[in-house]
């Protein structure tokens, strides 16, 4: 029997929960998939630069435009998704974002380059928002927990994404690695046949975008969007700069350097996981509180210490700071129900890709004038500040 045959035969609230986990798994997959090939332009950029003769900043430019379209739009597509109700907006983006990114070997020129990065920068985007609101819908108790496997499972992806596109490099060449795309491909099947349509209720059914539930607990949303912010730079600071910094300054091998990145965040991911449950027996506030404070110990043994001990700090200090991914998403959600997408998408994507706008060429820029690791430990005053921040949110 089929999936959605023996959901019709369910009792309605034993339907509406089955419904709830079915979504969840999708949700979760594709978001695996979807931040695994968001992650695969920096595995790209040699083989680019060799191939097209890219300068430095050509390649800066590249990121930056992946950042731009991939997060810093995501609100736009809240909007649209709380808007229109339109399932297309998840359903698409994994072939979207994977054939255009898994295809960026064949470019034949820079231009074509800026081209496909957009393209698949709009499938990163179009699909965070919707799926973010969605993931746990249906599903009534421990969201913090649910919201947590949602999460984790697109951090996890952000972990494989430069081993899996190295594989293929090796493998097929940089020129064939849109045979990568196929996972994608086959995860919009997926939620094209299983993934239904939400229903709309008539209660927010309107015209026009109404700005009063934002404008009611504009403070608290307020405080929520800089906590993500502050945990944004750091988060995507080490995305682009720690394999650089660990090879130029600390004498790691490119691929050692590419292993402390995927051991940060997949550290990262369990972390999410276990944020999540804790909001759900200890309060958001609460833990956001834990996050800030004990990442910092971590973060300055990293720095200061050499050898495994600095690589235990670096894996404990990203589980720690990522503890709050899930927390302040579904903080957000409580606080504006009825724009889910919209809170969604301006605690992830458009609060990472301003941090990521804002401080990847300010780091960049100090680094060359007072090295990468004194400009990367100056990063640990964030969680400082995000600590006393968070006393502001009311309890």
């Amino acid at each position: 029997m089929s999936p959605e045959a023996t959901l019709a035969q369910a009792p309605p609230q034993e339907r509406a929960v089955r419904a709830g986990f079915l979504g969840l798994i999708l949700f979760s997959l594709a978001h695996f998939f979807i931040d695994l090939y968001s992650a695969a332009l920096g595995a790209y950029q040699p083989l680019l630069g060799d191939k097209l003769h890219l300068s430095l900043t050509k390649a800066g430019v590249l990121g930056g435009l992946l950042v731009f379209s991939a997060s810093v739009m995501q609100p736009a597509y809240g909007y649209l998704s709380d808007r229109f109700h339109s399932r297309m907006f998840s359903v698409l983006a994994p072939a979207m974002a994977g054939i255009f990114i898994s295809a960026l070997g064949l470019a034949p020129s820079f231009g074509w380059l800026l081209v496909m990065v957009v393209l698949g920068g709009v499938g990163v985007a179009s699909f965070h928002p919707q799926a973010s609101a969605r993931a746990t819908l249906g599903i009534s108790a421990n969201r913090g927990r649910w919201m947590a496997v949602f999460i984790s499972a697109g951090t996890l992806g952000l972990a494989a994404g430069p081993a899996y596109f190295s594989t293929f490099f090796s493998w097929l060449g940089h020129e064939r690695t849109y045979w990568a795309a196929l996972p994608a491909v086959l995860i919009t099947v997926l939620l094209f046949f299983l993934l239904p349509e939400a229903e709309r209720p008539r209660s927010q059914v309107r015209h026009r975008f109404d700005w009063r539930p934002l404008a009611a607990v504009w403070k608290p949303l307020t405080i929520l969007y800089f906590l993500v912010f502050i945990r944004s730079i750091i988060q995507v600071v080490f995305n682009q700069l720690l394999p650089l910094y660990l090879n130029r300054e600390r004498g790691f091998s490119l691929t050692g350097a590419n292993y402390a990145l995927s051991l940060y965040l997949a550290a990262g991911a369990i972390g999410g996981f276990v944020g999540g449950h804790l909001a759900d027996r200890l309060g958001g506030r609460r833990v956001i509180l834990i996050s800030m404070a004990a990442c910092l110990p971590f973060l300055l043994l990293f720095f200061l210490t050499t050898g495994p001990i600095a690589l235990i700090g670096l894996a404990l200090s990203g589980l720690l700071l990522l503890f709050t991914i899930p927390v302040n998403v579904v903080m957000a959600q409580e606080l504006v129900p009825g724009q889910a997408g919209t809170v969604s998408a301006l605690m992830m994507g458009f609060a990472w890709g301003m941090a990521g706008l804002i401080f990847i060429p300010i780091v960049g820029w100090a680094g060359d004038h007072f090295t990468l690791h004194r400009t990367l430990l100056a990063l640990s005053v964030f969680p400082a500040i995000g600590f006393f921040l968070t006393l502001k949110l009311p309890k």
